[in-house]
C-alpha cells in the first residue's frame, strides 16, 4: 500500500495511491479506517508530507561507507539529534536557502514512519510498530554545524526535512538501493545494507529514551557523497521500492 497525505482544495486527507488514483481514507489512519469508493487523480490534488510527526528523530553517521569516506571510526552507539516538526515539508515544494547559510548540503535518507505508540520495545518486536517507509532529505546548513554542538541550528530551519512522496507499507528494507541526484547528476549511491545500526535496533534504542507516537519519523542516516547545493538546483532522493522525492532550492 502507498499512503499519501494531500490537499484537495478544501481539506487535508490521507489516501491510498494506486495506479495514479487516490482512494481517500475515512477514519483513523493509525487505527480503524476504510477507503472511500470515490477516487481522485494526482492532478486534482497537492501532495503533502505524508505524515504529521510530533518529532523527527535523526541518526548521524549510520553508513559504513560514509564513515569510511569521512575517515571516522564506526560509532559504538547511535548518534542522535532532532529536527522540529516545523522543518517538515512535502514533495515538489521549495527548500529555502536561509540567509545565515553559506553552504547548504543534501543528505539522502530512508525515513521510518511509526504507526503505534512505542516505548521500551525490544528489537525483535520493533518492526510491528512501523507504519511504513518514505524518502527524506536531511537538509543541513553545513557552515553552521560546527558552531552548535547539538546541531540544532544547522538542521532545523523551515523546509529542512522534505518527506515523501508517500509511505510505502509492507516492504522489505534489507537490501534497497538509495540514490540522490542534483540536476539529474548522481551524487549519492549506496544501499540500505550498509547501515551500521539496523532499523529494528534504532527503533528499540530510541524508544528507551523517548515515547514515540504514531506519525513520528526516524531518519536513518545518509550514505557517502554528501555535498553542497545552490539556489535553483533540483534535488531528488530515490529509494528502491519506495519512490522519488524531488524539491527545488530557492533563496
Amino acid at each position: 500500500m502507498k499512503i499519501v497525505r494531500f490537499w484537495d482544495g478544501n481539506k487535508v486527507s490521507y489516501g491510498s495511491l494506486e495506479n495514479n488514483l487516490i482512494w481517500p481514507i475515512e477514519g483513523d489512519l493509525y487505527g480503524s479506517y476504510s477507503l472511500n469508493n470515490k477516487s481522485l487523480t494526482l492532478n486534482e490534488v497537492q501532495l503533502l508530507a505524508p505524515c504529521e510527526p510530533t518529532k523527527v528523530m535523526c541518526i548521524g553517521l549510520n553508513y559504513k561507507d560514509h564513515a569510511k569516506e569521512m575517515n571516522l571510526p564506526i560509532p559504538n552507539e547511535p548518534i542522535i539529534f532532532l529536527k522540529p516538526p516545523s522543518s517538515v515539508t512535502g514533495p515538489g515544494t521549495n527548500i529555502i536557502y536561509p540567509p545565515q547559510c553559506t553552504r547548504l548540503d543534501y543528505e539522502a535518507e530512508l525515513a521510518i514512519i511509526m504507526g503505534r505508540v512505542t516505548k521500551n520495545i525490544e528489537p525483535e518486536d520493533a518492526l510491528d510498530n512501523v507504519l511504513g517507509y518514505t524518502c527524506s532529505n536531511d537538509i543541513t546548513a553545513r557552515n553552521l554545524q560546527p558552531k552548535d554542538g547539538q546541531w540544532a541550528m544547522a538542521k532545523s530551519f523551515d523546509t529542512f526535512c522534505p518527506l515523501g512522496p508517500y509511505i510505502a507499507t509492507d516492504i522489505s528494507t534489507e537490501n534497497l538501493n538509495i540514490k540522490l541526484m542534483v540536476n539529474g547528476e548522481v551524487k549519492q549511491n549506496s544501499n540500505i545494507s550498509q547501515m551500521i545500526f539496523s532499523i529494528s535496533f534504532l527503533i528499540s534504542y530510541l524508544s528507551k529514551i523517548m515515547t514515540i507516537f504514531p506519525g513520528d519519523v526516524i531518519l536513518t542516516g545518509t550514505p557517502p557523497g554528501v555535498g553542497p547545493m545552490k539556489s535553483g538546483d533540483t534535488v531528488t532522493v530515490e529509494i528502491e521500492n519506495i519512490g522519488e522525492l524531488t524539491n527545488i532550492i530557492v533563496k
